[in-house]
C-alpha cells in the first residue's frame, strides 16, 4: 500500500503540464463576445479555457457559448457514447436552426454534430503527462474536547484516450483520540474502461486495495471486471451500472489471529453517479456490492461519495463520506468501518 501511495504521489506530482500551446483558439458567446484563447476540455456543462491575459484556468458555461474555432486535436464525446477525434469549427447556420460543431477527423472525414449532443472534450497531446487530470486533497480535523484529530489524503488521477480511459483513486485516513490507539485506513483503486461497438456501454477492468484497522484487515485485494451501460450521459449528470465478477483475497491481521487468510469468488453489481452544475458544485457517489459466490449468504458493500464546491480558481472544498461493509467477518472482527471526512483539493490538466 505504500509503495502504491508512493507512485501516485510521484505522478500526481510529474502530471503538471510542462509546454503551453499556443493560444489560438476562438470562442464567440451568444452575446456576441469573442474569446482568443487555448480550449483545453469540456466537462460538466463547463467549457475550459486559458487566457493569455487571466491567471490560471477560466471557465465558461457551455450552454452560452455559440462558436467554436480550433486547430487543435481533441477527443469528443456524445450523448450517445460516440467518441470523434479531430479539429473543431462552427460552420454557418440560418437562423433557428440548432448550433452545430464540424469534426474533422484525421482521415479527412467531416462529421457535424449538434453542439447540444457534445457532453466531453478532451484536449489531445503529444506527451502522456500532459494528457492528464486529476486532483490533490488534504484535511484536518481537530477536536479539543477528547484530544481527537484526523488527518486525511486523497488523489486521483484520469488518463483519457479516444475510445478507453485509465483511472486511479487513493485515499488515506489516520484518526487519534486520548485513551484510543490510533486508526488508519487506506484505499487504492484502479479502473479501466473502453467504449464497446454498442452505444453507450462498455466494459471494465476493475482493482481494489483497502487496508483498515478499525476491520483488523491488513490487506484487502479485489480484481476482476465486467460490462457496464451509462443510464445517463449529458452535461448536468452522469449515471452509470455495471456487473461482473471478482475475485477477492482478505489477509487479516496476524497480531489477532494467526496467518488468517480468505479467498473468494464474487459476483460484481455496481453504481457510479455524478451530479453538477455549472463551475460550482460535484457530487459523485460510488457504489459496489459483492454478493460471495463461493461462501453462502455473505456479502460485502462498499460505497464513496464526495460533494465538491469551488472556493477559486483550480481550488476546491469538498467533503466526503466512506464505507465498507461486510455481514460476516470472522469472529472478533469488526464488519464495518466508514466515516467522514472534509478538506480542500487542487484541481489540475485540462480542468
Amino acid at each position: 500500500m505504500k509503495t502504491g501511495m508512493a507512485v501516485l504521489c510521484w505522478s500526481l506530482f510529474l502530471a503538471v503540464p510542462l509546454l503551453a500551446r499556443e493560444k489560438s483558439d476562438v470562442i464567440i458567446m451568444k452575446n456576441g463576445d469573442r474569446i482568443t484563447c487555448e480550449i483545453k476540455s469540456l466537462a460538466s456543462d463547463t467549457l475550459y479555457i486559458k487566457v493569455d491575459y487571466i491567471l490560471g484556468t477560466s471557465s465558461v458555461e457551455w450552454i452560452k457559448v455559440d462558436h467554436v474555432e480550433s486547430k487543435q486535436l481533441f477527443i469528443v464525446k456524445t450523448q450517445d457514447g460516440v467518441v470523434y477525434s479531430g479539429t473543431l469549427s462552427t460552420p454557418a447556420s440560418s437562423g433557428g436552426r440548432p448550433i452545430n460543431i464540424q469534426i474533422l477527423e484525421p482521415s479527412d472525414t467531416t462529421v457535424e454534430i449538434e453542439k447540444s449532443r457534445i457532453i466531453k472534450m478532451d484536449e489531445t497531446a503529444e506527451t502522456i503527462w500532459q494528457r492528464l487530470n486529476g486532483d490533490i486533497g488534504l484535511g484536518l480535523i481537530y477536536s479539543k474536547g477528547n484530544q481527537s484529530t484526523q488527518y486525511n489524503f486523497s488523489s486521483s488521477l484520469n488518463y483519457p484516450r479516444e475510445r478507453w480511459s485509465a483511472n486511479a483513486a487513493f485515499n488515506s485516513t489516520l484518526s487519534s483520540s486520548t485513551g484510543r490507539s490510533p486508526a488508519t485506513r487506506n484505499e487504492l483503486n484502479l479502473n479501466i474502461e473502453r467504449l464497446l461497438r454498442w452505444n453507450n456501454w462498455y466494459y471494465t477492468g476493475i482493482g481494489d486495495f483497502l487496508q483498515s484497522s478499525e476491520q483488523g484487515i491488513q490487506l484487502q485485494s479485489g480484481t476482476g471486471g465486467g460490462i457496464g451501460r451509462y443510464l445517463v450521459n449529458d452535461n448536468r449528470s452522469m449515471v452509470s451500472l455495471y456487473g461482473g465478477l471478482v475475485w477477492q483475497r482478505i489477509n487479516y491481521q496476524q497480531t489477532i489471529v494467526p496467518s488468517l487468510t480468505q479467498n473468494a469468488a464474487s459476483a460484481l453489481i455496481g453504481s457510479e453517479v455524478r451530479l453538477f452544475r455549472f463551475n460550482k458544485t460535484n457530487l459523485s457517489v460510488s457504489a459496489t456490492l459483492l454478493p460471495a459466490l463461493t461462501e453462502s449468504s455473505r456479502v460485502h458493500f462498499n460505497l464513496n461519495t464526495s460533494y465538491y464546491i469551488k472556493l477559486w480558481s483550480n481550488l476546491t472544498w469538498n467533503i466526503s463520506f466512506y464505507g465498507n461493509w461486510d455481514n460476516r467477518p470472522p469472529p472478533n472482527f469488526a464488519g464495518s468501518d466508514y466515516g467522514t471526512s472534509s478538506g480542500v483539493a487542487w484541481k489540475f490538466g485540462n480542468r
